[in-house]
């Protein structure tokens, strides 16, 4: 017999949705963060083999690679997004730079359909490598504005503090 899917609200048949989410810099909650690109963990193979058996190759984990993370954010005057880039790298120079805060912990919420934490994940070690302070401006299009920062990490965990909310 398979487990349940969800072992305190055993009548839940539908996975959580990706569009109930948040992500906290600095212990708040962005603003106006519309997209979280996919958290992905990637193990090397390594190929090998022994001497006396030279047709025949073992395959064994190597190292593993956490790809970066993409956040984007409405343009608002939230800004969260450029101080943490300017973190890295500031036109103010080597004196305007933080080489004690630049690097954070994040934490990125599932959240079910009553908003509750559903599931936490805590990204390690996150800096700005790359930062979008405005989109493409056009006239002819009326679309949202959007910023983006990429993030480079040393790796996340899911918060196993974090339990099933009771859903009513």
């Amino acid at each position: 017999m398979a487990a349940p899917l969800f072992p305190v609200n055993a009548h839940r048949r539908d996975p959580y949705r990706n569009f109930k989410f948040q992500v906290l810099i600095d212990g708040q909650p962005v603003a106006g963060l519309k997209k979280v690109s996919a958290l992905i963990k990637k193990t090397e193979v390594v190929e090998w083999r022994t001497g006396g058996d030279p047709p025949h190759t073992s395959k064994i984990p190597g190292k593993t690679f956490y790809e970066p993370i993409t956040l984007e954010q409405g343009l608002t005057h939230d800004p969260v997004f450029e101080n943490w880039a300017n973190l890295v790298n500031n036109l103010d120079g080597d004196a305007a730079m933080s080489l004690v805060n630049f690097r954070k912990d994040i934490v990125i919420n599932v959240l079910n359909m009553q908003g509750s934490v559903a599931i936490s994940y805590v990204v390690r070690r996150a800096w700005v490598s790359e930062y979008q302070a405005l989109p493409d401006l056009d006239a002819d299009d009326c679309v949202t504005g959007i910023q983006r920062i990429v993030l480079q990490h040393e790796g996340w965990e899911r918060d196993e503090a974090v339990v099933e909310p009771t859903e009513h």
